[in-house]
Order: C-alpha cells, then structure tokens, then sequence
C-alpha cells in the first residue's frame, strides 16, 4: 500500500481513479480545482485537496500539504473541439497550459522528494488520439502528444534515480465530459468547415464499435503503479488497445 495523488478528480478518470485505489486500502489525495463535499466517500484514506496545475501558487500549497506520495498520477485536463483555422491563440494556450504545462508543472513539483528517496512512480494520462489524430482534435492533439514525448525522455533521465514514469492513453469515453467539455470551448466552426464538422459528429454518433470505460483508465494505472516491467505506453480501453496494436509507437 502507499499513497497516491491524482489530479483532475472531480468527475471522470480521475474520479474512478481515486476510488479504484481507495477500495484497495491505498491512502489518496484527491485534488480538483473546486472541491465538492460527496463527489467521493468520506474514508479515513481519503483527503482531498484544492489544486489548479496552471497556478504556481496552488501546486506549492498542494504538494506541501500532501506530505511524502508514492504515485503521482497526472489526469487533469481539457477538452477542444474545433478546426485548427477556427480557434483562438488564446485558446490553444489554454488547452496547453493544462494538458502540456500542467502536467510538467506537476512532476516538476514532485520529483525532488521522489529523487531523493530514490523511489515512486509518476503517471501521465494522454489518450490514444496520438496513435490516429482523428479531425477537430488538432490542438488537443498536440497538448498531448507533448507528453508523450516528454513522459519517454524523463523515464530515461529518472531510471538512475529508480523513479519510474508511465503513459495510460484513454481511448474514447462517452460517460466522461470530455465532449460536453469540448464544445463548451469549441467556439465558432468556421463556415469552409461546418460540412466536415457535420460528418465528424454524425460519424461519432453513429459509431457502434468498442469504447473506454472510467473503470479500464483506474486499472491501468493501478497496473503503472505496481509493476515495473510494464511498457511505458498503456493504452486503457478496448478501442485504445486496437489502436495501439496498428501503431509503431505504442511498442514503446
């Protein structure tokens, strides 16, 4: 047993995340930007703190409270739907601040006390849209095959240090708010687009084929945490792991 920190808990993998852990007697903190009495049991294990990745200030106050971890897992992040022409450069850098920075900022926290004991175990959640960008997710895209590659060289850098770091890449989750999430920030699809858009969204509400489920996120990265033979990439969800199957670079 030992104790894990997840960010982006208020709903989602991150949710299902914590409460995965905390059924096997893991102690959790549980952080989102505005915590909400009852999004989880109440549970001696369980604390749940105030974090927002994209404050300096509020990942200081968050990692200081949270004492000594043994699993980082960095979940939070955001959702874009739209055309590359169509978004705002304010908007690309919102999306980046969390998904990209965000999560070096996190780790960046994190590591010198993992250092230091010459232990513990950091998980970024990326998804499987960087094995067959799909249309509309450009931006997204982008935020997360960052990670990617920054997750694959930092394992390097960190293995003298016996600090292991690990992928779990979600596939689609229509029980999550990604997509409502998504089109809140979408904005306007510029007119050139809109058949395109048109297509992609009936395409997606037609789709019948197999999908991630919160539950295939936790368990994966339970799996991150415990076994250390495990390849750095792991996709989650049944859709993620044929995905995977087609791409060279999820052999890694």
């Amino acid at each position: 047993m030992g104790t894990i920190l997840i960010t982006g808990c208020s709903s989602g993998f991150g949710l299902e995340t914590a409460q995965y852990f905390l059924d096997r007697d893991w102690k959790v903190i549980a952080t989102m930007r505005t915590p909400r009495e009852g999004v989880l049991p109440r549970s001696e294990n369980l604390r749940v703190l105030a974090l927002d990745v994209t404050d300096q200030d509020s990942i200081r106050r968050a990692v200081d409270a949270a004492g000594p971890i043994d699993v980082l897992v960095n979940n939070a992040g955001i959702g874009l739907l739209n055309a590359f022409e169509g978004t705002s450069m304010d908007t690309v850098r919102e999306v980046f601040e969390t998904n990209t920075f965000g999560t070096m900022a996190m780790t960046h926290a994190v590591l010198p006390q993992f250092r230091q004991r010459q232990a513990g175990v950091i998980v970024n959640v990326t998804s499987s849209v960087t094995f067959k960008p799909l249309h509309l997710l450009s931006v997204y895209t982008a935020s997360k095959a960052a990670i990617n590659a920054f997750t694959e060289s930092l394992a390097l850098e960190l293995e003298p240090f016996n600090v292991r770091v690990n992928l779990v890449l979600p596939g689609r989750a229509p029980e999550t708010r990604f997509g409502e999430n998504a089109r809140a920030r979408m904005g306007g699809i510029p007119d050139a687009y809109a058949d395109l858009a048109q297509s992609v969204f009936a395409g997606w509400a037609q789709s019948s084929g197999p999908v991630t489920q919160a539950l295939d996120v936790a368990e994966a990265v339970w799996r991150a945490a415990h076994d250390p033979s495990s390849t750095i990439r792991l996709p989650a969800g049944a859709d993620a792991v044929a995905l995977a199957a087609l791409s060279p670079a999820a052999v890694a």
